[in-house]
């Protein structure tokens, strides 16, 4: 359960964030010792802990989330990852119930969150659950649904005017005046260690292989990095034989990662649809590069013209997503275009929040 600096080396019982600034990670990584099991041996009724041995936190607080559907989409040429039927309706549920699990297990009294909804809602969820308060920051001009499943769990609401980074400095604010223990999806290790869980389930349900490249949202990246991780430590475990292509989608204008890689003409303009990953400064910048740049990867804005096609395309197909979620299938068309992807490579599209929250 200890954490460390990758970048300095210092080691901590629990902290948010290192004293030199950086994202912390678990000191040690679990691993199975045993050799891959038959797909009949695994009982996916456990949820995230179907996967136990590769996980750091024990199950103190769950909801039964994971496992999700992986379905063929011939429409779009891939397979599609429904995350988005996760109990609060994102794949930010995976992260929340280890989250609440690991502040359970340290002894937290209070959560504190910031969020554009849908982690606020998983982390509120997670925390009722585990019977703890919670109260989570989040933009004054967040969707109505989102704010309606937060104050349902219970949770403190408090709306900040500004931009996502104003939300998240309000609630550190918050965090360093000892107000609460910060589940951070964007901080917090026990968060991509959950996310994680999406990689080992898609190993699985393709009977220990994986899939030529990967496709999903990012805006503070713990979905790529949790599936980064994820598929690292299958080829670790030797379970599987390779990690995929990771295939990042970003909305214009709210593209760091894709400045970083192709320069500021690559990020421009807007898309205000995807409002789940407006995020301008990533607080795993660094390591999110470093995967893409690890699995031959790559990541590209998509405009709100793009987003909307492929959400319509998303609904007439059956899958009843948010417009976030719809910034993957967006990318594929523009990886495909580019030679990025073949149309015979095999891949993975990652949807990742419910329609019923648009």
């Amino acid at each position: 359960m200890d954490l460390r600096c990758p970048d300095c080396g210092r080691e901590y019982a629990d902290r948010w964030r290192c004293e030199c600034g950086a994202p912390l990670r678990f000191a040690e990584r679990p691993l199975p010792a045993a050799d891959a099991p038959d797909g009949a041996d695994l009982d996916p009724r456990e949820g995230l802990w179907t996967f136990a041995p590769f996980l750091p936190v024990e199950p103190h607080v769950t909801l039964g989330a994971g496992y999700t559907p992986l379905v063929d989409a011939p429409d779009f040429g891939a397979a599609v990852k429904l995350d988005y039927v996760l109990p609060t309706g994102s794949f930010k549920d995976r992260g929340a119930a280890t989250t609440l699990s690991r502040a359970v297990a340290v002894g937290a009294d209070r959560i504190v969150e910031d969020s554009s909804g849908n982690a606020g809602a998983a982390v509120a969820t997670y925390a009722a659950r585990a019977g703890l308060p919670a109260e989570i920051y989040v933009p004054a001009d967040v969707k109505a649904s989102k704010l309606r499943a937060i104050r349902r769990a219970g949770a403190d609401v408090v709306r900040v005017d500004g931009d996502r980074g104003d939300v998240t400095d309000a609630c550190i604010d918050a965090v360093e005046a000892d107000e609460g223990w910060y589940a951070s999806h964007a901080w917090n290790p026990a968060f991509i260690a959950g996310t994680a869980t999406m990689a080992y389930e898609i190993a699985h349900q393709r009977d220990w292989s994986v899939p030529d490249a990967v496709v999903l949202p990012v805006g503070h990246g713990t979905m790529l990095l949790g599936a980064y991780r994820g598929f690292r430590a299958l080829r670790a475990a030797g379970w599987t034989d390779r990690v995929p292509r990771l295939l990042g989608a970003q909305a214009a204008g709210y593209a760091p990662l894709v400045t970083a890689l192709h320069g500021e003409a690559a990020a421009a303009g807007g898309n205000d649809a995807a409002d789940g990953i407006r995020i301008r400064e990533p607080v795993q910048k660094r390591a999110i590069l470093a995967a893409v740049e690890a699995t031959d990867g790559d990541v590209v804005a998509v405009s709100e013209s793009a987003v909307e096609t492929a959400l319509e395309r998303l609904h007439r197909a059956g899958f009843y997503t948010e417009p976030t979620c719809a910034v993957a299938p967006a990318a594929l068309e523009v990886y495909r275009d580019r030679g990025v992807v073949d149309d015979g490579d095999d891949v993975v599209l990652a949807l990742s929040g419910s329609g019923l929250k648009g």
